[in-house]
């Protein structure tokens, strides 16, 4: 082994380039639903009160398909990044006392069961 390169195994973590990348990834990934969050909420149907009705003010009362489809392309993208991020860990956690990202489990969850449910209800 080079002796200017420090083993991985010593190295603290923060130095650790290939951390970082992945950290870096799962914090994108994370990002991402919350934008997809943020567009679900303008592509679903608006919620008619009955003083709009009154007033005459007109709603949405359908599914907005431009934000459906901005909607679909982030989950689809955030399903991606996080199994490409549970892959890489997996390839570099090899001891016992690695941390499996319990959160990358979790967002993958979320991502394919809103993938499926606007694919049932909506599309």
């Amino acid at each position: 082994m080079n002796p200017v390169q420090q083993d991985r195994r010593r190295k603290p973590r923060r130095k650790d380039s290939f951390y970082r990348f992945v950290l870096s990834v799962n914090f994108v990934s994370w990002l991402l639903l919350v934008v997809a969050l943020v567009v679900f909420h303008f592509a679903r149907p608006e919620m008619v009160t009955g003083l709009q009705t009154y007033w005459g003010i007109a709603g949405r009362e359908t599914w907005s398909q431009r934000h459906v489809d901005a909607l679909i392309v982030l989950l689809q993208v955030c399903l991606g990044m996080a199994l490409v991020t549970m892959l890489l860990r997996s390839k570099r956690n090899r001891r016992r006392e690695d941390s499996y990202g319990v959160n990358l489990f979790i967002l993958a969850s979320i991502s394919l069961v809103s993938l499926l449910t606007i694919n049932v209800s909506v599309v």
